[in-house]
This record gives C-alpha cells, structure tokens and sequence, in this order.
C-alpha cells in the first residue's frame, strides 16, 4: 500500500506559519516605534512571540531591524508634537482657502485680459468699413435752375405753389 502525497498541505500550512511570522514581527516593530521603545532583535521577538532565529533569517526584517537600531531615537514627545492638532489643522484650511480666494480672482482678471486682447485682435483682422467719398461740390446753379428751385419752395406762408405758376 502506498501512501498518500500530502506535501503540497505541508508546504501551504509551512508558507502560513511564515507569512503570520512575518506579519507578528511588523507589527511588533511598529508597536515598538511608535511607543518610543527600542527597537533590536530581542525586544521584537519578545513584543512578536516569535524566535530571534526567525527574525535573523528573514533577510527583509533583518533589515528592517538593523535600520531602525541605527536610526536616531525619537522620543514619544516628538511624535506627539509632530502629529496635526486640530488649531494647525483650522490654520492649514484658512490658509488654502485664502489662497483659492487668490486662485480664483487672478484666474477673472486673466480671462477678462484674455477677452479684451482676443477682441483687439479681432478688431485689427476685420476690415473696417471705407467712409464715404465727400460728396463733390455742385456745379453752379444757372439762373433758370434757381427760378425753378424757389419756385417749388415757397418762402412766405401766403404764397402757394398756383400763385407761382
């Protein structure tokens, strides 16, 4: 009788413990970090409930580790300080509001300025209209031509146009 292959449900649930190790230790990491305790193999494993051994082997955490020993300790009082309190936070939105206000005036007075060149340039392609000619002066009016004229207009209210004939 042969026996089954269970490797493959070996080889998962071995990929498992990994990935919760994995998981243990970065939080433990940033546990510690953001509590202002140091951070060094033994006090992860000991905030981790994993071995040192693990943490030594995985080249990613190992790493981590090492870096986070030879970075500078800040002080709880530090990342208190730099977290965003609510008056910076009123400050900030004043701030962005002011500035949009700006945005905002600057960006009407740009279009208007936009509008009247565009409107200048118009003006100077279209081709404006040519004045008219000056009328020519008049010949002279021969004297039977101004017995005519002042005889359709009468000049004295008691004067009619059969009057004139």
């Amino acid at each position: 009788m042969t026996r089954a292959d269970n490797t493959r449900f070996l080889t998962r649930a071995a990929a498992s413990r990994h990935q919760a190790t994995l998981k243990k230790a970065t939080d433990a990491i940033e546990h510690l970090d953001s509590t202002g305790q140091p951070v060094n193999f033994s006090a992860v494993a000991a905030a981790a409930g994993v071995s040192r051994d693990s943490l030594y082997r995985n080249p990613g955490i190992r790493d981590l580790i090492t870096r986070m020993r030879s970075a500078p300790p800040r002080s709880a009082a530090t990342r208190t300080a730099e977290r965003a309190t609510a008056d910076s936070l009123r400050v900030l939105l004043s701030t962005a509001r002011a500035e949009i206000t700006r945005l905002r005036a600057e960006n009407t007075m740009l279009r208007d300025q936009a509008a009247r060149h565009l409107g200048e340039q118009r003006a100077a392609t279209r081709p404006r209209p040519q004045p008219e000619p000056a009328p020519t002066p008049a010949a002279p009016r021969t004297p039977r031509q101004r017995h005519a004229h002042d005889a359709k207009t009468p000049h004295h209210k008691d004067i009619t146009q059969t009057d004139l004939r």
